[in-house]
């Protein structure tokens, strides 16, 4: 059976890697421009054909798409709506991996919402693509303890590593007899929202809950970052909150906190106060 992989970021190349030694990997659709970015880049070293999209729309204009001879589609943390008539190319439709046991956290930040609201486990679901956003009826799913400390970035690793896992029993069963998916329980839905860098800025001078802090710092690491403007050396620069108790003072290297209070005793009083409290 031939497939079409679209995904974006480094946490699918497992998927690829996978889809290009079990199966029939056609092609791989990306959202991806730069030649060194994490999928290009491995398509090329593997030699896997792989196009570059921008919009969903150029998705169902689409030659190699619609001429790939897929029956499959396959989808994961790819950034775009993929519209019904692309989903209608392939005979099965088109799986989705979402990090998260749905119906719960559906939409762009699953990893960032389970590590922010503080909850001890998550999982990966797979299901099948509808025109709604990851509203399609489930075929499988698995669960996985978050660990303590664990930031966005261990957990959509270690989700989308056990994803792949999951998606190939998935596909293997499906050569054999198309599978009865089960609808999701819409009423207990929750959504996250779509991260702006701007969801990273903190007033240290009013946080209180460190307990909290140290969540946000770890969902939004890497990506949008945790930080805030303080005045160092009569400067006012931007400063990095990082996991482990590690800040990074604009145009310097990530240092931990009892270090920045050695290094920085001129730097904003409250700034000084705020970690001391979290040495």
């Amino acid at each position: 059976m031939k497939i079409v992989f679209f995904g974006a970021s480094r946490y699918v190349i497992p998927i690829i890697e996978m889809l290009h030694n079990t199966f029939n990997l056609s092609l791989v659709v990306t959202t991806e421009q730069g030649s060194q970015a994490p999928v290009p880049f491995y398509c090329k070293t593997k030699k896997i054909d792989c196009i570059k999209t921008i919009k969903s729309t150029d998705l169902i204009s689409s030659y190699e798409i619609e001429n790939s001879g897929a029956k499959l589609g396959i989808v994961a943390d790819f950034g775009l709506i993929i519209p019904p008539k692309v989903i209608n190319f392939f005979e099965f439709g088109i799986i989705n991996i979402h990090p998260s046991l749905l119906p719960k956290y559906r939409g762009a930040t699953p990893v960032q919402s389970a590590i922010l609201n503080g909850d001890t486990k998550t999982g990966v679901s797979i299901i099948q693509l509808d025109k709604y956003m990851d509203h399609g009826p489930i075929l499988a799913q698995t669960e996985a303890e978050i660990n303590p400390g664990a930031t966005s970035q261990d957990l959509y690793e270690k989700l989308f590593k056990k994803g792949t896992l999951l998606l190939r029993d998935v596909i293997q069963k499906l050569e054999i007899q198309k599978p009865t998916p089960k609808e999701q329980d819409h009423q207990n839905a929750t959504f996250t929202k779509l991260l702006t860098r701007d969801d990273g800025f903190v007033d240290f001078k009013t946080i209180s809950n460190k307990e909290f802090f140290d969540r946000l710092v770890r969902a939004y690491y890497p990506w949008p970052g945790v930080w805030t403007r303080a005045l160092i050396n009569d400067k006012l620069l931007l400063i990095k909150f990082l996991p482990n108790k590690r800040i990074q003072v604009e145009g310097r290297r990530d240092m931990l906190y009892k270090d920045f209070i050695n290094g920085y005793s001129n730097a904003d009083k409250n700034l000084i106060d705020f970690l001391k409290k979290d040495i």
